[in-house]
């Protein structure tokens, strides 16, 4: 993970499935939850970190289409592209659901 913050809602998202299998994982699932929301907070805790995240999330996804189109570029061609560019929407998505739950979370406590 290039971004630490939404990513782990992934990183939680695939051990809840695993814990769903094998019991012995309940155990991780805990404390990534725990850093997991702790990173989510704070990934828009600031504008900077917003702007930043976003511009992070608008290149990938401009790195995809420039890789998906230039087939001389290292792994040039469409299915490197398409990762980018899907890592690109990815981390917008996450980025913006963590504003979402950040902006209920400051109301909440403002309230």
């Amino acid at each position: 993970l290039v971004l630490p913050g939404p990513g782990l809602l992934l990183v939680l998202g695939g051990l809840l499935i695993l814990a769903n299998q094998f019991p012995s994982i309940d155990k991780y699932v805990d404390p990534v939850e725990k850093r997991a929301m702790q990173a989510m907070e704070e990934s828009v805790a600031s504008p900077l970190r917003i702007t930043g995240s976003v511009l992070a999330g608008l290149a990938l996804i401009a790195a995809g289409i420039v890789w998906g189109l230039n087939k001389q570029l290292w792994l040039g061609g469409w299915p490197t592209g398409s990762n980018l560019i899907l890592s690109g929407v990815v981390l917008l998505v996450l980025l913006g659901d963590s504003y979402r739950r950040g902006g209920e979370k400051a109301g909440a406590a403002r309230g």
